[in-house]
């Protein structure tokens, strides 16, 4: 027993003995430390009192604002490994930290606004046509300056799209070349577009020069190596993509239920090895040939057969039973896997197909992320659960298939089916980090018609624009303001243009009527207007030229403008009736006189028409009702080229409106009660000034339609053979009936 007090004294001891070398050997590298600071500061001639009372270190101070490019060259640099200094130092890695609040500055936009100025092409430079097509795209737009004083954003000339050095689309020397620009500025307010980036084996996405503090639109971009709220996902599009206008997507009319022959379809290249295999290697296990067909081919390269497994010739033999572009036409789902990079070509192919994307590409930043919310438009999936998305997509309800594929193509038309679309997406997401308090939101950028065509600079207001008034639950406005374009001189008190104003001034919805003069005689005296039961305002013209009858003017007060010629002959009720029928399409053109369009095979180009026919595709403006938004985007969307050519020829002024208002809301303009009437009067007129006078008027017309249809790249403008008549209009009851009864009796 005593033996055991012994040695546990001993052990005790001997702990003891141990604790107190520790300690004490802490305490003396602790002031020897402190030693070695004091004699620093000493002959550094900086001077701290001796701590008397120990205070407790924090070993996280508050740091002043600094650089992210001196914050990341700090401490941290002793670590971390040699591979992350190596990677630090890459460009994709440079700037990392960077968002708008630090390496952008908002001076440049406060002046002018958003302008994005492109450099001047260098000598001997080759740019890919792709390349061409976002430089045109951001030339043509109305954010476009040529002048650099005057540029909030800098677009470089240098071809950055496809940065595979085995690529030969790869400009040499881009890192000298970028340094050397005097605008550059170590990248600030700089934004790059890049489709490709790295190269084989990797495929990092190392774009091969120093960005700097430059903003990135990227395709394939990865959420680790995404700036939020400061680069921009881009789809990845082929070099055949078109630059303006595009093809509609496929979904012509909705099937119900649906579904489609397959459920399930995938159709590329397989890679045996490397980045990118993984996925696409295994999709066999989930093909059955039946509605799941995922096909894979693995006969592409050059020595593709030096490389081939035992599934390689099975695989290219069914491979090719299939047409692609049937099974994308006749496909619920498409799946859209990655490939050496994360994005993929199928992508786009399947929303314009109304295909819904089934994603596997884990970590990638979804095109436009900031703004699109894919969740209504794509199944997001996971490469590690690729058996499970069969019985995934089985799972999901008819309705929910349903408003799947009429969201792909919505963002198919508003974003992605051409080059330019694309480019003024990326620009309209800049703008709205830099005006934040006028930035659209979800609903607009996800519901029709897009960010593209609601322009905040007009109101921050949905109910201010004629396509939320059902989101809102609001209705319609209940008043209109007729506007009267004036061109020849009040010589007589029975001209038309002073019997349409009484008419208009009688109408139970009419708030006030602006006479706008555009005459070349000075403007009549108040007292020559005839006195009416609201406002008479009249305003002359700027310049006197056509598209100001367009103009936003701050006298129209009321959302529903009643838009007249002043030879138009209409009677009170006709008014009234047109604006009951606006209420119920407030984002449409609603009026009286009809036009046609269509392709003359003979001439390859459009021709215009006004034969009285079965159908029509414009209502003119000179007896129509439409949503005074429209005069804001006419003046702010459209070109001036357009708009001058508009005013040179005096003409085509409503032709370029039909063509605004169709691209718009993707619909036919609405006809109401037929007035044959309207035509002959326009052609009876004899004053000089009447444009339907004009031997040149109708070619003018015809040429106009072939401009505006090459500038918005396509034909917007839609057939439609419905005509709206009042209840009861014509049937054989008697007339106390009716509400419209003065309309028969034209």
């Amino acid at each position: 027993m005593q033996a055991k007090k012994r040695y546990f004294i001993l052990l005790s001891a001997g702990s003891c003995l141990a604790l107190l070398f520790y300690f004490g050997g802490l305490q003396f590298r602790a002031s020897r430390s402190r030693g070695r600071r004091e004699e620093y500061n000493g002959r550094n001639g900086l001077h701290h009192p001796s701590p008397d009372h120990f205070w407790p270190r924090f070993p996280d101070a508050l740091r002043p604002f600094v650089p992210w490019e001196q914050l990341e060259n700090e401490d941290s640099s002793a670590h971390i490994s040699h591979r992350q200094k190596r990677d630090a130092n890459s460009s994709i890695y440079k700037g990392k930290k960077c968002r708008m609040e630090s390496c952008f500055d908002f001076a440049l936009c406060k002046k002018n606004g958003f302008k994005v100025y492109v450099y001047p092409q260098q000598k001997g430079e080759k740019i890919a046509e792709s390349y061409r097509n976002i430089l045109a795209a951001i030339e043509g737009s109305r954010f476009y300056t040529s002048d650099p004083s005057q540029a909030c954003l800098f677009v470089l000339s240098l071809d950055t799209l496809d940065r595979d050095q085995l690529s030969p689309q790869y400009v040499h020397n881009l890192r000298s070349k970028v340094q050397s620009l005097h605008l550059w500025n170590s990248g600030r307010n700089h934004l790059i577009f890049n489709l490709y980036s790295g190269t084989w084996p990797d495929y990092t996405e190392d774009v091969g020069f120093d960005i700097g503090q430059a903003m990135l639109a990227k395709a394939s971009i990865s959420t680790e190596n995404f700036r939020p709220n400061f680069d921009v996902s881009l789809p990845l599009f082929s070099k055949d993509h078109p630059r303006t206008g595009g093809e509609r997507g496929f979904l012509k009319f909705n099937t119900i239920p649906p579904l489609r022959k397959y459920m399930l379809v995938f159709k590329g290249k397989r890679y045996l090895t490397g980045i990118g295999s993984d996925t696409r290697n295994a999709l066999y296990h989930v093909h059955n040939g039946e509605d799941v067909v995922l096909l894979t081919t693995c006969k592409h390269g050059k020595d593709w057969q030096k490389h081939k497994d035992s599934r390689c010739d099975r695989d290219n033999t069914e491979y090719e039973k299939y047409d692609y572009r049937e099974m994308l036409h006749n496909a619920t789902f498409c799946l859209v896997p990655r490939g050496r990079r994360l994005g993929s070509f199928r992508f786009l192919e399947a929303l314009q197909a109304a295909c819904v994307p089934v994603m596997l590409s884990n970590g990638w930043e979804l095109p436009f992320s900031e703004v699109i919310n894919w969740n209504q438009a794509a199944v997001i999936g996971d490469e590690r659960l690729l058996l499970q998305i069969p019985s995934t997509i089985r799972s999901i309800h008819q309705d929910k298939i349903l408003a799947l594929r009429q969201q792909t193509q919505f963002l198919w038309e508003a974003y992605f089916s051409s080059v330019e679309k694309i480019v003024l997406t990326t620009l309209e997401i800049i703008q709205d980090r830099i005006f934040k308090h006028i930035s659209r939101n979800s609903l607009i950028w996800n519901k029709h018609p897009g960010g593209l065509f609601v322009l905040p600079q007009y109101s921050s207001y949905l109910g201010d624009f004629p396509y939320y008034y059902a989101n809102l639950g609001l209705k319609p406005p209940s008043k209109f303001t007729a506007v009267i374009h004036a061109v020849t001189p009040l010589v007589s008190q029975s001209q038309p243009v002073l019997k349409l104003l009484v008419a208009a001034a009688k109408s139970q919805y009419c708030a006030q009527i602006i006479v706008l003069w555009n005459c070349d005689k000075p403007l009549p005296a108040k007292h020559r207007w005839p006195a009416t039961a609201v406002p008479v305002i009249v305003i002359e013209g700027e310049s006197k030229v056509m598209s100001s009858r367009f103009l936003p003017y701050d006298n129209i007060v009321t959302d529903a403008v009643l838009s007249l010629d002043e030879d138009t002959v209409l009677s009170t009720t006709e008014v009234d009736f047109a604006f009951t029928v606006w209420q119920s399409f407030p984002e449409r053109i609603v009026g009286y006189p009809a036009r046609s369009h269509f392709w003359d095979n003979s001439k390859e180009r459009w021709g215009y028409t006004s034969k009285w026919t079965n159908d029509y595709s414009m209502v003119l403006t000179g007896a129509a009702i439409y949503h005074k938004y429209y005069h804001y985007l006419y003046t702010h969307y459209l070109p001036a080229s357009l708009k001058s050519m508009v005013d040179q020829l005096a003409n085509c002024e409503d032709i370029l409106m039909n063509f605004l208002v169709s691209a718009v809301t993707k619909l036919p303009p609405i006809k109401v009660t037929q007035k044959k009437q309207y035509k002959e009067t326009m052609m009876g007129q004899t004053s000089r000034a009447s444009r339907w006078a004009d031997p040149d008027h109708f070619a003018q017309r015809q040429s106009c339609m072939n401009t505006f249809a090459s500038w918005f790249g396509y034909m917007p403008l839609i057939h439609s053979q419905m005509r709206l008549d009042p209840v009861l209009f014509k049937d054989q009851v008697s007339i106390l009936r009716k509400k419209y009864r003065d309309i028969e009796r034209l």
